[in-house]
């Protein structure tokens, strides 16, 4: 083991990790502004659209757990390049679908790279930068990249979308995918448990399984109503799964996520921070792209460029994120970033209107984004930290599946209440009971159906009522998600002074109190 050749290339290492994360948060937005090509190219439907989308996210946030107890047991450098090679050949598989069906195999396929790469990246963050401060500013960095990924996704999918077909979005992933393997393997050290119990097969059934129902539940609660029979099932069984893989984490001796691990508020707290800001925010900004495209008139390359100076703001404030928290201790800092969060949800939500000015709208946008830049390292931090460094692909992988269940339900969440606003609004246009009944449901259904409709109808008496009607029915929805969003960050906010310990509290599993802590696997593959 060459343990100078090790740390010396620590930092190089980190950069071919943030390559590998960055192809997941790539394409975490880059599909959206593909998906009318794909529903014209491949005569995919509203649901089936949805689905593309959905079937990753399921898939992903169901082995996530899993996935994190794995690297940590065959080593996260290998977890790492095998979830990146997986990521390939999905990308691949999805670039040359020629049919609906195929696509969304493909997507959940990518998934389980992506469950594979998330919680790896990360654990091998933490289990390589050894010294705090170090590690506080290699996770901004993590977060700063993965951050800007998002923000970059839309603009680079808007310019290949205005150049090639809907299949770029997915041929794009292939040279990163081919950097991140080749560097990775050159620079970043291998590590894992080397104390790892047997699997615990019945906890990672459970897991599996639990999440599974609950993802699904929450997706299709936003599509039929979380009062529909099988959104109902969905959520029974996830309960009483998530519930006897509890019990049973709190007995197996060689248990997957040890539950010792919530009794430490650095874990908890930041955990619950993390949970209910991603509900603001996810549930919150998913209308933007859709509210520069379909309200403003912008295309796809125009409308990504106007959310960058948000992954702009946000990637700058995580990267010096790690400095504040070292002033102010992660309590503050990470509820004072909730709390300006909270404050550019509120802005936007009050100045928003059909014809905002981008000049205006953008200032909300970097609120948000000094905001959430702020407070989501330093809790990501508190989560790693508080971790034992041999579990840290566990505490990776909780972090990551808390950031997709919040995330997840807040789209769900406040994507229902803003439709049930918009439906209101559009259902008191007297001329809908005059329409043709499938014109009706388009418009119900979206402002993207309600201007099909009036390009169809092409009536200059009717067709500019729907579109304004659509439109100031759309904005009213968004800008009352924005509105309960911010509430929802101010009582995070609140919550985070209440129970989040300023100085990062080191979880010890109670076996290792009876032992000296394992040594750590740390050797330079290719180097030594």
């Amino acid at each position: 083991m060459n343990v100078q050749s090790t740390q010396s290339n620590r930092w190089l290492g980190l950069l071919f990790i943030c390559i590998s994360l960055m192809v997941i948060s790539l394409d975490n937005t880059i599909l959206n502004v593909a998906l009318p090509s794909i529903s014209r190219e491949l005569g995919a439907t509203a649901s089936e659209l949805q689905w593309i989308i959905d079937a990753y996210v399921l898939v992903f946030a169901a082995l996530l757990l899993t996935m994190g107890a794995v690297g940590d047991r065959v080593g996260r450098k290998k977890a790492l390049q095998f979830g990146v090679l997986m990521f390939g050949i999905g990308s691949l598989a999805a670039a040359l679908a020629t049919s609906t069906p195929i696509l969304i195999a493909a997507r959940a396929f990518l998934g389980i790279g992506g469950a594979t790469i998330m919680p790896a990246t990360l654990s091998i963050v933490s289990a390589t930068f050894r010294d705090p401060k170090e590690r506080s500013q290699a996770i901004a960095i993590w977060a700063a990249v993965f951050a800007f990924g998002v923000g970059l996704g839309p603009l680079i999918g808007g310019w290949l979308l205005e150049h090639f077909e809907w299949n770029s979005v997915f041929f794009v992933n292939l040279p990163v995918v081919v950097i991140a393997l080749i560097g990775g393997y050159l620079y970043i050290s291998e590590s894992k448990d080397e104390t790892a119990p047997a699997p615990d097969i019945p906890g990672v059934l459970l897991s599996i399984t639990g999440l599974f129902a609950l993802v699904y539940g929450i997706i299709e609660a936003g599509l039929h109503g979380w009062g529909a029979q099988h959104v109902l099932l969905s959520f029974a069984v996830a309960a009483v799964l998530i519930g006897i893989f509890a019990w049973w984490e709190n007995r197996a001796p060689n248990a997957m996520l040890p539950l010792s691990f919530f009794r430490n508020m650095s874990f908890t707290g930041a955990n619950i921070a993390l949970a209910l800001v991603t509900f603001a925010l996810f549930g919150s900004t998913f209308f933007i792209s859709q509210y520069f495209q379909s309200v403003q008139g912008f295309n796809a390359l125009h409308s990504g460029a106007r959310v960058v100076p948000l992954a702009i703001m946000l990637t700058i404030c995580a990267t010096f994120s790690a400095r504040v928290n070292q002033r102010l201790g992660t309590k503050w800092t990470v509820g004072i970033g909730i709390m300006l969060a909270g404050i550019g949800l509120l802005y936007m939500s009050q100045v928003a209107h059909v014809d905002t000015p981008y000049t205006t709208f953008v200032i909300g946008q970097l609120i948000l984004g000094a905001g959430m830049g702020t407070a989501m390292s330093p809790a990501t931090n508190s989560i790693m930290s508080s971790v034992p460094i041999n579990k840290a692909g566990i505490g990776s992988a909780m972090n990551d599946t808390t950031r997709q269940l919040g995330g997840a339900l807040g789209v769900a969440v406040l994507g229902t209440f803003a439709n049930n606003v918009y439906l209101n609004h559009v259902n008191s246009l007297e001329l809908m009971n005059t329409l043709p009944a499938d014109a009706a449901t388009a418009i119900r259904n979206s402002i993207q159906g309600a201007h099909i409709v009036a390009e169809q109808l092409n009536n200059p008496s009717i067709s500019p009522l729907i579109v304004n009607t659509a439109n100031d029915a759309f904005v009213l929805g968004m800008t009352e998600a924005m509105f309960i969003g911010s509430l929802i960050m101010f009582a995070a906010a609140i919550l985070t002074f209440a129970i989040l310990p300023s100085e990062v509290r080191r979880a010890i599993e109670p076996e290792a109190s009876l032992v000296p802590q394992p040594a750590i696997e740390a050797k330079q593959s290719g180097l030594d």
